[in-house]
């Protein structure tokens, strides 16, 4: 890529957050579940800051990219109010719940009417059972990314504020990476951010990186991260 080139890519999105099952203004018997802290490492760390929302529509079965991108092409003109929709998993101990992840929908009054025009395009939701309290899951999101290349292995989110990726060079299962990612915020000075693993494809080649989360980053901020993940992967038995 050449720097300061815009791209869209095609990505991958793991992370780990706390969720609570939505009560209120959902479509009735359904499962929602409502992170209220979707950037944990930075915003637990920054009390005074209000996270955004982000929901996770239950599905009832896994549905293919495709039809939740069509189906959300459907909807989209029947709404004024703005709202970004994606297609993701998540694991709760070992069960595998496909979702609608939404985010920037602004008031929770639009949910259940979003919910019911995805029900007329083809998509049908989990129905609730005994999911009464909050829930550890593991996050997968497929999204598109647009990016800026600023320095080598360093880019800038152009659609999301505050987001940044920073190349590295192998793969790294949930496991390495929660301690890789440990050991780097324990030797780190600068101020606090969140950091969740992906990929993305491009160019006919799979890019591994690590997503960063802080109102602070900037093209050296995110150079010094990205030169303490690879200290701290070298020691990976």
């Amino acid at each position: 890529m050449e720097y300061n080139k815009k791209v869209e890519v095609f990505s991958n999105l793991v992370k780990m957050e706390t969720l609570f099952p939505v009560e209120d203004k959902i479509v009735p018997g359904s499962l929602v579940y409502e992170s209220l802290n979707p950037f944990p490492g930075y915003y637990s760390d920054t009390p005074d800051s209000s996270p955004p929302v982000y929901l996770y529509l239950a599905l009832d079965r896994q549905y293919r990219l495709e039809e939740i991108l069509r189906a959300t092409q459907q909807v989209e003109p029947h709404f004024e109010e703005h709202f970004d929709a994606g297609k993701g998993i998540l694991t709760i101990v070992n069960e595998e719940i496909p979702v609608i992840r939404l985010r920037h929908f602004g008031n929770y009054d639009i949910v259940a009417k979003l919910q019911e025009a995805y029900r007329k395009e083809g998509i049908n939701y989990l129905p609730r059972t005994k999911k009464t309290g909050e829930e550890k899951a593991l996050i997968r999101i497929v999204k598109f990314l647009y990016l800026k290349q600023v320095a080598p292995s360093i880019y800038i989110d152009l659609k999301e504020d505050y987001h940044g990726y920073i190349e590295i060079p192998r793969f790294l299962n949930w496991k390495q990476f929660e301690k890789v990612t440990t050991d780097v915020k324990y030797n780190w000075l600068g101020s606090k951010f969140d950091a969740a693993s992906g990929s993305f494809f491009h160019d006919t080649d799979l890019h591994e990186f690590v997503r960063i989360y802080s109102t602070k980053l900037d093209t050296q901020y995110l150079q010094e991260i990205r030169e303490l993940y690879l200290e701290k992967m070298c020691h990976l038995i």
